[in-house]
């Protein structure tokens, strides 16, 4: 009997959306585990005052995977006017927390949308409840919040929580059994990290017999990983995972157009430098592809398809699996 391969895909922010966008077209049984542990913007607002998870990146994951994309998207990112009582918070939030109010369990709330919106891909919240990130400077200073970590400017050594937070079963489950593991795209330290911190991740992805892959960031993130190489976004992901977790590193060094390069190096900072044999001493296999695209804004983004694409192709589909 044929069966999909597993494909898990751990992150937050607006990175995950991209990967799981392209990927839920492909023949394979797909999970998202989502960071929760965001507390800016509209998602902070609801988190404080309802003590709930913040459902902004649950809301992005949502649409992402969502087979009426477009119009999913001009509802759930509707946000009501400023100066209401609703002000700036956009239908989606609201939608995931009504349904988090309804059933006491947002793992159970991401669960009935998904039926709602006949999305066939699982939707884990990366724990159940509120989480504070914390973020420790090389400086030794102590940074509390999300949101709050990269505006130090200053290099991060590490994010952790102040206490121990187990992740729940169906999470562990989903990783021991995946067939490939997908960390990132997204901020390294705010979006990546968050969701491995927790207890039983490292031991489940050691479990794991599957292929673990990272892809790496293409441009610097001001105030987060600046004059980061793909080595440093790889060493930093290996000493919260643990060394020999990470198998693969998908990169794409192909020339940008000097324009878009000199715009983020005024405004945003520069491209990742891909140190190839920095990476490669670690046992890591650097696989180098055409993913990369310049949007009508001029910013650098992964191209959905093309890296679901290359995502499919390192999965081993012989034996009992749908090809």
């Amino acid at each position: 009997m044929t069966k999909k391969p597993k494909v898990v895909v751990i992150g937050g922010g607006s990175g995950i959306s991209v990967v799981l966008r392209g990927l839920k077209y492909l023949p394979i049984d797909l999970t998202a585990i989502v960071s929760v542990a965001d507390d800016g913007g509209s998602s902070g607002v609801l988190r404080k005052e309802f003590n709930s998870p913040p459902p902004g990146d649950l809301r992005n994951v949502l649409i992402a995977l969502s087979d009426v994309e477009p119009i999913i998207e001009d509802v759930f990112q509707y946000r009501f006017e400023k100066g209401t009582s609703l002000g700036g918070h956009p239908l989606g939030n609201l939608l995931i927390l009504a349904m988090n109010e309804i059933t006491g369990d947002i793992g159970e709330a991401m669960y009935r949308l998904r039926k709602l919106f006949n999305i066939k891909a699982k939707i884990l919240p990366a724990c159940p409840e509120k989480v504070i990130l914390y973020g420790e400077m090389e400086d030794g200073e102590v940074i509390e919040g999300e949101s709050k970590i990269p505006t130090s400017n200053k290099r991060i050594k590490r994010v952790f929580y102040k206490r121990r937070i187990k992740a729940p079963e169906l999470n562990l489950k989903e990783l021991e059994e995946a067939d490939l593991i997908v960390f990132g795209i997204g901020s390294l330290y705010t979006s990546v990290l968050p969701n491995l911190l927790l207890d039983g991740i490292k031991e489940a992805l050691k479990k794991n017999k599957g292929k673990k892959v990272y892809v790496c960031n293409a441009m610097q993130q001001p105030g987060e990983t600046t004059d980061y190489t793909a080595y440093d976004h790889v060493k930093a992901l290996c000493e919260v995972v643990g060394d020999g977790v990470i198998n693969e590193v998908i990169v794409d060094t192909r020339a940008l157009p000097q324009e878009t390069l000199d715009r983020y190096k005024k405004y945003q900072g520069g491209r990742v430098k891909v140190d190839r044999e920095k990476i490669e001493d670690m046992g890591i296999k650097v696989i180098d592809r055409d993913i990369l695209e310049v949007d009508s804004k001029g910013m650098v983004r992964h191209h959905p398809y093309k890296l679901a694409a290359t995502l499919y192709s390192l999965i081993d589909k012989w034996g009992d699996f749908y090809v």
